[in-house]
């Protein structure tokens, strides 16, 4: 039996990058994935990729940041599936670094809005559910995030994935006496659109491994997390980053 028949998995951010790369895997493993996105035509197609792979997948159009669009992309997944089992908050933007002097209100203010708010708003809407189910939560950081850890510019981003952490273990603290286990990943430099047209072979040379992370190296940590191997696992932050933050 694959490792998620019957269960449900909501994917934010699932229309590219780490977000497609996890559906698809969960989708593989037997679940039925929910993909959580505002790109229709990216998640319209990932949708019918995964079904005609014998897959069960749903996409539903969302800006995580609109609490009535989340509230109904919720009840939408259990109108359709019944249940929520796990929830990969990983939808994310990484603006432009800059200097802070230099940095419009609404660079902050809509990088705030996605990575943070729309972690809580999912969160907040699904976690009925998922206590319903005895079910977990994971959300996407970064390194950026980590007390330890800091590089560039990045001052919007990095802000916002170091309180994703501390509302991870918020979350992992109260909700563990009801069942939930809340995680948390910090990914270093993966190799997704989000780094354009950079050179990948300069990012790489930054890390002990010499490579970057793919999608999938980021979906096998997110489906160990969600899985029953990692059952007395809760509150964890776990980087993925092949040592670059060392």
């Amino acid at each position: 039996m694959r490792r998620f028949e019957n269960k449900v998995a909501i994917i934010t951010g699932a229309t590219s990058g780490i977000g497609e790369g996890t559906a698809k895997a969960f989708a593989k493993e037997g679940a039925n994935v929910v993909l959580v996105g505002r790109n229709k035509d990216k998640g319209s197609k990932i949708e019918q990729e995964i079904v005609s792979a014998g897959g069960e997948a749903l996409f539903i159009p969302c800006d995580v940041s609109n609490a009535d669009e989340v509230q109904k992309m919720v009840e939408k997944a259990v109108e359709t599936f019944g249940r929520i089992d796990i929830l990969f908050n990983n939808a994310g933007v990484m603006l432009q670094s800059m200097e802070i002097e230099r940095m419009p209100l609404e660079d902050w203010q809509k990088t705030m809005d996605i990575n943070l708010t729309g972690t809580f708003l999912v969160s907040k809407y699904a976690k009925p559910y998922i206590v319903k189910e005895k079910g977990n939560i994971i959300n996407n950081a970064s390194i950026a995030g980590l007390q330890h850890y800091a590089a560039g510019r990045s001052y919007a981003y990095s802000a916002s994935k170091a309180a994703v952490i501390q509302f991870s273990h918020q979350m992992a603290k109260n909700y563990g006496e009801e069942g939930v286990r809340v995680n948390c990943i910090c990914p270093g430099i993966v190799d997704t659109p989000i780094l354009g047209d950079r050179d990948r072979s300069v990012y790489a040379e930054r890390v002990p491994l010499k490579r970057l992370a793919t999608p999938e190296d980021v979906a096998k940590v997110v489906m160990f997390l969600a899985s029953d191997d990692a059952e007395y696992l809760t509150g964890v932050v776990l980087p993925i980053d092949g040592g670059v933050a060392l």
